[in-house]
């Protein structure tokens, strides 16, 4: 029912079919939007295979680093004189090493790494990319969007609780979270939305290699109201934000996690 013909969206964090900004992705393409994805060098032909399979235009897809201020602005603006003014921008990007997200690795005898050791050059580096490109992607794209333009970023509980096995990722997205906000109150006189969708825990690769995950997703099916949720779930809600639905709804955190956000104790199953 929502109709996105002729808007443009660029999308930034695919890595493969089971990453969240890939189900968003397709959602936006479907609607009848013209989508331009950034990869990196190691996701480069997952991204362009998987763009190409679903009948997207690869013509604007361009290798971003998300820390390189210069190479966000290439892959903007050449949207912007190809398409024309970008309506969507999905920041669905992070990234945190082992030593900062404090997690073991699934069938390892090690110890996980310790909160309080984190390397604080790691922190900087999962920080630079997981929050503060949000800040550097709507500095280069504020005089390229369209009126009424929407900025999505995808966040997580962690920012709010304590995760084991999310450490210092979980900073980050209290920092995201942040920006967000104040980015809302920055573009107040252009009328442009900043809002972010805190997921919950979606299988992706990424929470894939992190031991206990799957425990994880086992007391959130019976612990949230819900259950859990998928990456097609999350991607639905995110096409509210990229639509004239929500053009007055600006910096809001939206939880789609089958409400376990709300639970103040875990549920076993009976």
């Amino acid at each position: 029912m929502i109709d996105n013909k002729n808007k443009i969206a660029t999308v930034f964090g695919v890595r493969n079919d089971s990453s969240i900004a890939f189900h968003v992705a397709l959602k936006l393409h479907r609607s009848g939007c013209k989508v331009a994805l950034n990869y990196v060098p190691e996701t480069r032909d997952e991204v362009l295979f998987l763009m190409e399979s679903h009948g997207m235009d690869t013509a604007y897809a361009s290798d971003v680093d998300v820390r390189d201020e210069q190479a966000i602005a290439q892959f903007l603006n050449k949207v912007y004189s190809g398409l024309g003014p970008i309506d969507y921008i999905l920041h669905g990007v992070a990234f945190g090493s082992q030593n900062v997200m404090c997690y073991s690795l699934p069938g390892s005898d090690e110890p996980a790494p310790s909160y309080i050791d984190i390397p604080f050059e790691d922190l900087m580096d999962s920080f630079n990319i997981s929050a503060y490109s949000l800040l550097r992607i709507c500095r280069v794209a504020g005089p390229l969007l369209a009126k009424n333009a929407s900025v999505l970023t995808l966040t997580y509980n962690a920012s709010q609780r304590v995760f084991p096995g999310y450490g210092g990722m979980s900073v980050n997205k209290a920092a995201l979270e942040n920006i967000m906000l104040y980015l809302a109150s920055y573009f107040r006189k252009s009328g442009v939305r900043v809002n972010a969708v805190s997921a919950g825990l979606v299988m992706t690769t990424s929470s894939g290699g992190i031991n206990g995950v799957r425990k994880l997703r086992k007391i959130g099916k019976v612990t949230a109201p819900l259950g859990n949720v998928t990456a097609e779930n999350v991607a639905d809600t995110a096409l509210y934000y990229f639509s004239d639905l929500s053009l007055k709804v600006t910096g809001n955190i939206h939880f789609v996690d089958g409400g376990f956000n709300i639970m103040g104790i875990g549920i076993d199953e009976e």
